[in-house]
Protein backbone atom coordinates (compact mmCIF):
# COMPACT_ATOMS: atom_id res chain seq x y z
CA UNK A 1 0.00 0.00 0.00
CA UNK A 2 1.64 3.24 -1.18
CA UNK A 3 1.24 6.63 0.68
CA UNK A 4 -1.23 9.22 -0.41
CA UNK A 5 0.54 12.88 -0.56
CA UNK A 6 -0.62 16.18 -1.64
CA UNK A 7 1.94 19.57 -3.15
CA UNK A 8 0.46 22.76 -2.10
CA UNK A 9 2.60 25.26 -4.30
CA UNK A 10 1.96 28.13 -6.12
CA UNK A 11 4.69 28.19 -8.22
CA UNK A 12 3.90 26.32 -11.39
CA UNK A 13 7.81 25.72 -11.77
CA UNK A 14 8.53 24.51 -8.83
CA UNK A 15 5.10 22.02 -8.61
CA UNK A 16 6.60 20.32 -12.10
CA UNK A 17 9.47 19.61 -10.36
CA UNK A 18 8.27 17.96 -7.09
CA UNK A 19 5.60 15.79 -9.69
CA UNK A 20 8.48 14.49 -11.48
CA UNK A 21 10.69 13.79 -7.48
CA UNK A 22 7.39 11.96 -6.14
CA UNK A 23 7.06 10.21 -9.66
CA UNK A 24 10.50 8.60 -8.82
CA UNK A 25 9.12 6.71 -5.42
CA UNK A 26 7.32 3.56 -6.24
CA UNK A 27 5.58 4.15 -2.64
CA UNK A 28 3.95 8.14 -3.08
CA UNK A 29 0.86 8.49 -4.77
CA UNK A 30 0.20 12.03 -5.57
CA UNK A 31 -3.15 11.92 -5.06
CA UNK A 32 -3.74 16.19 -6.39
CA UNK A 33 -1.52 19.05 -6.24
CA UNK A 34 -3.25 22.98 -4.97
CA UNK A 35 -1.91 25.76 -5.57
CA UNK A 36 -3.60 27.75 -2.70
CA UNK A 37 -3.81 26.46 1.01
CA UNK A 38 -7.60 27.04 1.23
CA UNK A 39 -7.87 24.07 -2.15
CA UNK A 40 -5.99 22.13 0.08
CA UNK A 41 -7.86 21.98 3.02
CA UNK A 42 -11.02 21.06 0.90
CA UNK A 43 -8.77 18.03 -0.15
CA UNK A 44 -8.25 17.31 3.62
CA UNK A 45 -11.63 17.27 4.35
CA UNK A 46 -12.80 14.79 1.79
CA UNK A 47 -9.32 12.72 1.58
CA UNK A 48 -6.97 10.31 3.98
CA UNK A 49 -3.47 12.41 2.88
CA UNK A 50 0.07 10.83 4.74
CA UNK A 51 2.16 13.12 3.56
CA UNK A 52 1.90 17.03 2.42
CA UNK A 53 4.88 18.79 0.79
CA UNK A 54 3.76 22.58 1.17
CA UNK A 55 5.03 25.88 0.26
CA UNK A 56 5.29 28.42 2.95
CA UNK A 57 4.94 31.72 0.98
CA UNK A 58 1.72 31.63 -0.55
CA UNK A 59 -1.43 33.99 -1.19
CA UNK A 60 -4.18 34.33 0.91
CA UNK A 61 -2.59 32.38 3.61
CA UNK A 62 1.54 31.02 4.23
CA UNK A 63 2.07 27.33 4.64
CA UNK A 64 2.91 27.74 8.34
CA UNK A 65 -0.38 29.78 8.94
CA UNK A 66 -2.41 26.67 7.49
CA UNK A 67 -0.32 24.48 9.55
CA UNK A 68 -1.03 25.76 12.48
CA UNK A 69 -5.13 25.95 11.49
CA UNK A 70 -5.85 21.99 11.01
CA UNK A 71 -6.32 19.92 13.61
CA UNK A 72 -4.24 16.33 12.97
CA UNK A 73 -2.48 17.02 10.08
CA UNK A 74 -0.87 14.69 7.87
CA UNK A 75 3.08 14.58 7.81
CA UNK A 76 4.55 17.67 6.36
CA UNK A 77 7.53 18.29 4.53
CA UNK A 78 7.75 22.23 4.11
CA UNK A 79 9.41 23.74 1.28
CA UNK A 80 10.62 27.03 0.88
CA UNK A 81 12.87 29.64 -0.75
CA UNK A 82 13.72 31.55 2.44
CA UNK A 83 15.68 29.94 5.56
CA UNK A 84 14.35 32.50 8.02
CA UNK A 85 11.35 29.68 8.80
CA UNK A 86 13.29 27.08 9.49
CA UNK A 87 13.43 27.17 13.39
CA UNK A 88 9.73 28.14 13.34
CA UNK A 89 8.95 24.86 10.94
CA UNK A 90 10.88 22.67 13.56
CA UNK A 91 8.60 24.21 16.03
CA UNK A 92 5.81 22.51 14.02
CA UNK A 93 7.20 19.17 14.55
CA UNK A 94 7.38 19.18 10.62
CA UNK A 95 9.22 15.93 8.97
CA UNK A 96 11.67 18.12 7.01
CA UNK A 97 12.51 21.75 5.60
CA UNK A 98 13.76 22.00 2.10
CA UNK A 99 15.06 24.89 0.89
CA UNK A 100 14.47 25.76 -3.13
CA UNK A 101 16.24 24.66 -5.03
CA UNK A 102 15.54 21.36 -4.24
CA UNK A 103 18.02 18.68 -5.62
CA UNK A 104 16.78 15.17 -5.52
CA UNK A 105 18.75 13.98 -3.30
CA UNK A 106 18.02 16.02 -0.54
CA UNK A 107 14.18 15.29 -1.34
CA UNK A 108 14.62 11.43 -1.20
CA UNK A 109 16.11 12.16 2.10
CA UNK A 110 12.97 13.93 3.43
CA UNK A 111 10.95 11.43 1.88
CA UNK A 112 12.88 8.91 3.35
CA UNK A 113 13.22 10.08 6.76
CA UNK A 114 8.75 9.98 6.46
CA UNK A 115 8.67 6.68 5.68
CA UNK A 116 10.81 6.27 8.94
CA UNK A 117 8.22 7.97 11.02
CA UNK A 118 5.51 5.53 9.66
CA UNK A 119 7.28 2.30 9.22
CA UNK A 120 5.18 0.96 12.60
CA UNK A 121 2.31 1.35 10.33
CA UNK A 122 3.27 0.08 7.32
CA UNK A 123 2.54 -3.32 6.39
CA UNK A 124 5.24 -6.24 6.56
CA UNK A 125 5.13 -6.88 2.56
CA UNK A 126 5.66 -3.28 1.63
CA UNK A 127 9.35 -2.53 1.03
CA UNK A 128 11.14 0.24 2.85
CA UNK A 129 12.65 2.84 0.07
CA UNK A 130 15.85 2.39 0.56
CA UNK A 131 15.47 -1.36 0.29
CA UNK A 132 13.53 -0.38 -3.07
CA UNK A 133 16.15 1.73 -4.67
CA UNK A 134 19.62 0.63 -3.45
CA UNK A 135 20.34 -2.02 -6.26
CA UNK A 136 22.70 -0.77 -8.24
CA UNK A 137 21.50 -2.39 -11.41
CA UNK A 138 18.03 -3.56 -13.22
CA UNK A 139 16.85 -5.91 -16.13
CA UNK A 140 16.01 -5.36 -19.58
CA UNK A 141 13.58 -7.00 -21.85
CA UNK A 142 15.06 -7.24 -25.24
CA UNK A 143 13.38 -9.98 -27.46
CA UNK A 144 12.05 -11.95 -24.92
CA UNK A 145 15.71 -12.26 -23.01
CA UNK A 146 16.34 -10.06 -19.95
CA UNK A 147 19.49 -8.50 -19.83
CA UNK A 148 20.88 -7.02 -16.62
CA UNK A 149 22.53 -3.78 -17.09
CA UNK A 150 24.08 -1.64 -14.00
CA UNK A 151 22.96 2.21 -13.94
CA UNK A 152 26.51 2.95 -14.52
CA UNK A 153 26.79 1.52 -17.35
CA UNK A 154 24.12 3.45 -19.19
CA UNK A 155 25.23 6.62 -20.92
CA UNK A 156 21.81 7.84 -22.12
CA UNK A 157 18.19 6.34 -22.85
CA UNK A 158 15.92 8.00 -25.83
CA UNK A 159 12.10 7.58 -27.04
CA UNK A 160 10.71 5.53 -29.77
CA UNK A 161 7.26 5.52 -29.15
CA UNK A 162 6.30 2.81 -27.05
CA UNK A 163 10.02 1.19 -27.19
CA UNK A 164 12.92 2.81 -25.80
CA UNK A 165 16.47 2.83 -27.12
CA UNK A 166 19.24 2.22 -24.05
CA UNK A 167 23.04 3.40 -24.81
CA UNK A 168 25.81 2.41 -22.65
CA UNK A 169 29.55 2.66 -23.91
CA UNK A 170 29.26 -0.97 -25.51
CA UNK A 171 26.32 -1.84 -26.50
CA UNK A 172 22.74 -0.58 -27.60
CA UNK A 173 19.23 -2.31 -25.84
CA UNK A 174 15.70 -1.57 -27.42
CA UNK A 175 13.02 -2.35 -25.18
CA UNK A 176 9.37 -2.07 -25.24
CA UNK A 177 8.39 0.41 -22.97
CA UNK A 178 7.74 4.25 -22.36
CA UNK A 179 9.82 6.21 -21.89
CA UNK A 180 7.99 7.71 -18.99
CA UNK A 181 7.78 4.14 -16.88
CA UNK A 182 11.97 3.36 -17.61
CA UNK A 183 12.13 6.95 -15.94
CA UNK A 184 11.04 5.81 -12.62
CA UNK A 185 13.27 2.77 -12.63
CA UNK A 186 16.15 4.65 -11.82
CA UNK A 187 18.30 7.18 -9.42
CA UNK A 188 18.47 10.37 -8.93
CA UNK A 189 21.43 10.97 -10.91
CA UNK A 190 19.57 10.47 -14.06
CA UNK A 191 17.99 13.49 -15.89
CA UNK A 192 14.98 13.92 -18.40
CA UNK A 193 16.14 16.97 -20.33
CA UNK A 194 13.88 16.08 -23.32
CA UNK A 195 10.55 14.39 -23.84
CA UNK A 196 12.71 11.73 -25.66
CA UNK A 197 15.73 11.69 -23.85
CA UNK A 198 16.76 10.50 -20.53
CA UNK A 199 20.71 11.11 -19.54
CA UNK A 200 23.10 9.92 -16.90
CA UNK A 201 24.52 13.03 -15.25
CA UNK A 202 27.51 11.30 -13.94
CA UNK A 203 28.75 10.94 -17.82
CA UNK A 204 27.56 14.53 -18.86
CA UNK A 205 31.24 15.98 -19.98
CA UNK A 206 29.40 19.39 -21.47
CA UNK A 207 26.38 21.57 -21.58
CA UNK A 208 24.36 24.40 -22.93
CA UNK A 209 21.47 26.14 -22.71
CA UNK A 210 20.56 23.80 -25.75
CA UNK A 211 21.56 20.65 -25.04
CA UNK A 212 23.86 18.11 -23.13
CA UNK A 213 26.91 16.35 -24.31
CA UNK A 214 28.50 13.23 -23.64
CA UNK A 215 31.64 13.04 -25.38
CA UNK A 216 30.62 13.96 -28.48
CA UNK A 217 27.36 12.92 -28.63
CA UNK A 218 24.83 15.88 -28.15
CA UNK A 219 21.38 15.36 -26.32
CA UNK A 220 18.87 18.09 -27.01
CA UNK A 221 17.12 20.11 -23.73
CA UNK A 222 13.34 20.67 -24.51
CA UNK A 223 12.02 23.84 -23.54
CA UNK A 224 9.74 22.55 -20.96
CA UNK A 225 12.66 20.89 -18.87
CA UNK A 226 15.29 23.43 -19.58
CA UNK A 227 14.96 25.14 -16.32
CA UNK A 228 14.74 22.58 -14.64
CA UNK A 229 18.34 20.84 -16.42
CA UNK A 230 19.82 23.53 -16.33
CA UNK A 231 19.58 24.12 -12.26
CA UNK A 232 20.55 20.73 -11.86
CA UNK A 233 23.54 20.29 -13.75
CA UNK A 234 24.82 23.49 -12.21
CA UNK A 235 24.04 21.65 -8.57
CA UNK A 236 26.12 18.85 -9.71
CA UNK A 237 29.36 21.66 -10.07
Amino acid sequence: MRSTCVIIDDEPLAVELMEAYVSKIPQLELVVTCSNALDAYEVLKTKEIDLLFLDIQMPNITGIEFLKSISNPPKVILTTAYREYALESYELEVVDYLLKPIPFDRFFKAVDKFFKTVKTTVQPKQQPIVESLKRDYLFVNVNKKHHKLHYDEILYAESLKDYIRIHTQDQVLVTKQKISEFETLLPSFFLRTHRSYIVNTHKVTAYTQQDVEIGKIEIPIGISYKKEVIDILRLDQ
